[in-house]
């Protein structure tokens, strides 16, 4: 056995060898003690040649070899059984006492005459590629967060800080008013509050309330007894009561006549309500988020929305920038409405060009995202290429300057009124579009070419539940 020494302490060129390895090595007899250590090893286990030399590997208590801990004794070691261990993750104890992340694998050692002389382990420390691993996970989770949160995508500092009062008021039951222009995305950052609060296992409800008069969106609301009024056959629960447990989101706040205000005012003062025609008190535990596109303060100004009611609503609010202010999330959101309509159509869209994506990046987009993902829709439907191209683009994108001309203007308006207006929609169509989009209104409004608010109107007007 002390051949193998000799030669490892005598012979230069495998000393050379063991010093310029940037793993650690480490030689074994046939006993199982060791007799040669490099530098490497004593930088991974803390141990110095000295420290080891002569003593058993069972110092580095190694937890995984063949499957189980490291054995006693050579005797019950299985390399010299199977002749080597294939690279194995595992962990090592240090001379400080914690565990180290490595990877080892071992050889024997035979002489000429095929007689085993010794044993030579390898191990390569894991912790920095663990840790490395860890900070890119991590980044891939946060890059995560910061670009999407509840369906709103986007990477603008603006809306960075929209995320984070979203986390924050999503911790607490606070009422939330939501302000921002129409096609914004309102009713996204409503869903992501919910989605990741304490109530998100319990109902969203949302209602529109401007799609709706005053009678109807009390009864909506608050629910009614049979015989309330004219038509009421029989008990309805109402809105507030179908989200107890979780969260209402009152959209279009704004248009509520003072009745109504006076009623939601009871709601949020003192947590219960009464439906129509009854007057026995029934109380609910619900998350109130509201939004509008109004500017509520210069309505309370003016009279027309009760002061004590605004300062109920806006607890916490939360303040939604246009498109035009956030104009680096654009390129995020055409690929992911590409995305979308890719999933939904039989033509496959692999990206926009230059010159179409610089034509999206000049626009003011006063629709906002609404507007982008039916831009988005309607290149589409022109696309004849793999990728958009500035003109399957709608006009007012393609030629902005159009709409500053006043003849080019009203020809213009007319135009695109005349596109937009829904002659062609039946309650029948309505009805089916309702039923092919799970009764998704946002999306039924995108497909008619309308306000989503319209969409509540058609199903006012031809009696069309607001639900299946």
């Amino acid at each position: 056995m002390k051949n193998i020494e000799y030669e490892i302490q005598n012979n230069e060129f495998v000393k050379l060898l063991l010093e310029s390895i940037g793993d650690g090595v480490f030689v074994l007899d046939t006993h199982g003690t060791i007799i040669a250590w490099n530098p490497a090893m004593e930088k991974i286990t803390g141990y110095s040649s000295d420290e080891v030399k002569g003593k058993s590997c069972e110092i580095l208590k190694f937890n995984q070899c063949f499957d189980k801990d490291c054995p006693k004794g050579m005797t019950d070691c299985d390399i010299l059984k199977y002749g080597r261990v294939e690279p194995t993750e595992c962990l090592l104890s240090h001379k400080k006492g914690h565990s180290l992340s490595v990877t080892k694998n071992a050889r024997v050692i035979k002489n000429k005459q095929n007689q085993i002389i010794g044993i030579v382990e390898a191990v390569t420390d894991l912790t920095e590629l663990k840790n490395a691993r860890l900070k890119m996970e991590e980044a891939t989770r946060r890059l995560g967060e910061l670009n999407r949160l509840g369906g709103i995508i986007a990477k603008s500092q603006v809306m960075q800080n929209v995320f984070t009062f979203i986390k924050a008021s999503a911790a607490s039951d606070v009422t939330i008013l939501i302000q921002g222009e129409s096609g914004t995305g309102k009713e996204l950052v409503a869903g992501a509050i919910h989605s990741i609060g304490e109530r998100r296992n319990k109902p969203l409800i949302t209602i529109n309330c401007s799609a709706l008069s005053e009678s109807l969106l009390e009864s909506e609301l608050f629910g009614h007894v049979k015989g309330a009024f004219t038509g009421a056959s029989q008990d309805r629960i109402g809105r507030f009561e179908q989200a107890d447990g979780g969260t209402i989101f009152l959209d279009e706040i704004g248009e509520i006549t003072p009745y109504i205000q006076i009623k939601l005012l009871r709601v949020l003062q003192q947590k219960e309500i009464e439906r129509v025609g009854e007057s026995r008190k029934r109380k609910i535990d619900i998350r109130i988020i509201t939004a509008t596109n109004k500017d509520l303060k210069s309505q309370v100004d003016t009279g027309h929305f009760r002061e004590d009611l605004y300062y109920r609503l806006k607890v916490f609010p939360i303040f939604l920038p246009p498109l035009r202010k956030r104009k680096e999330d654009i390129p995020l959101l055409i690929n992911h409405f590409i995305k979308m309509n890719n999933k939904k159509l039989t033509i496959k869209v692999k990206g926009i060009a230059k010159h179409a994506l610089k034509a999206f990046m000049d626009y003011s987009w006063p629709g906002n995202i609404r507007e982008l993902a039916n831009a988005i829709e309607h290149a589409f439907v022109l696309c004849s290429d793999r990728q958009i191209e500035t003109g399957d683009l709608p006009i007012e994108i393609r030629e902005p300057d159009i709409t500053s001309r006043p003849a080019e203007k009203e020809k213009f308006n007319a135009v695109i009124k005349s596109i937009k207006q829904p002659h062609s929609l039946t309650r029948e169509k309505l009805m089916k579009l309702l039923h092919d989009h799970d009764w998704n209104k946002a999306e039924v409004a995108r497909r008619v070419g309308v306000s989503r608010a319209s969409i509540w109107k058609y199903m006012k007007k031809w009696d069309i539940p607001l639900q299946p």
